[in-house]
């Protein structure tokens, strides 16, 4: 049986709107990661809490695999259409709880948590202040060992890029998200790309996302934009040892003083945000520069 609790809470301002789930819920490679996901970490019996819920689509995964969950939104109108997604799959063992996941804390201990608040270079969502807040509440209350999470770490790279940026003879300098999948006809990388961040979420989580990296230029060109690359370990498993990952939509952001490098040269790219921070607050600390 469904156990719809709602009591009134406002709507936020920084919430996603119900019109933009419809185009996670076609994003078949994160569908398709984040159910294979909770088919290696969820168990029949376990007690699964998902962290803002939105249209119930992981609570769906886990619940399908025999576990209890407790679904956590705090928009009303994405609260609404998961309360109706739920009723019309006959989901049992589920609650649906109207709240902020920023201050929610369950009544009793859950063996694994789903937050899935994230967007590529962890601008804009709520992701690591949401899951680091939890786990300060949680241990207080409960004390150790932590649940799982869901996904399970997340790792960042960064390229120097040349961008088309080029519209029907307009020029517009502005961030381009991309599809991973498939060549850019837009984009060409002048150095393979490095890592400037991994964590998992088990331990302690980034305060800024920080990059400070030289590349040895491949071939000569451009560099007028960085292209950010963002991976999620969904889960983690040792049988076979391997991961189920998510590879997020790339961003491309322009750079303030384009350089031009020849192949061998040394190109410094640099910035630092906050977790949750808006594009804009990469776009003002970006640094691109030849090394004098």
């Amino acid at each position: 049986m469904v156990d719809l609790r709602t009591p009134h809470l406002g709507s936020p301002a920084d919430v996603i709107p119900l019109q933009y789930h419809a185009s996670m819920l076609l994003d078949e490679h994160r569908m398709a990661g984040f159910e294979a996901a909770v088919g290696h970490a969820v168990a029949p019996g376990m007690h699964v809490l998902d962290l803002g819920t939105g249209t119930g689509i992981l609570t769906y995964f886990a619940a399908r695999q025999g576990a209890r969950v407790t679904a956590v939104e705090r928009e009303p109108g994405v609260l609404a259409a998961a309360r109706a997604a739920f009723r019309a799959a006959a989901l049992t063992g589920v609650e649906l709880v109207h709240a902020d996941a920023r201050e929610y804390l369950p009544d009793e201990p859950v063996d694994v948590v789903m937050c899935e608040m994230l967007h590529v270079g962890l601008l804009r969502e709520r992701q690591v202040e949401v899951v680091d807040g939890f786990k300060r509440r949680y241990a207080a209350k409960f004390g150790a060992p932590l649940p799982r999470f869901l996904p399970e770490a997340t790792v960042q790279a960064v390229q120097p890029v040349w961008q088309d940026f080029n519209y029907f003879g307009y020029e517009v300098a502005a961030p381009v998200f991309q599809s991973p999948f498939g060549p850019q006809a837009r984009t060409i990388g002048l150095a393979q790309p490095q890592v400037f961040q991994r964590f998992f979420y088990r331990d302690d989580l980034p305060a800024r996302c920080t990059a400070d990296l030289r590349f040895t230029i491949d071939a000569p060109g451009h560099a007028n934009a960085v292209r950010v690359i963002t991976k999620n370990l969904l889960a983690v498993h040792l049988n076979p040892p391997g991961s189920v990952d998510w590879l997020m939509n790339h961003l491309i952001v322009p750079a303030p003083t384009p350089v031009r490098a020849a192949a061998g040269d040394e190109v410094h790219v640099r910035f630092d945000y906050r977790p949750g921070d808006e594009i804009p607050a990469l776009e003002q600390t970006l640094h691109v520069s030849i090394p004098s």
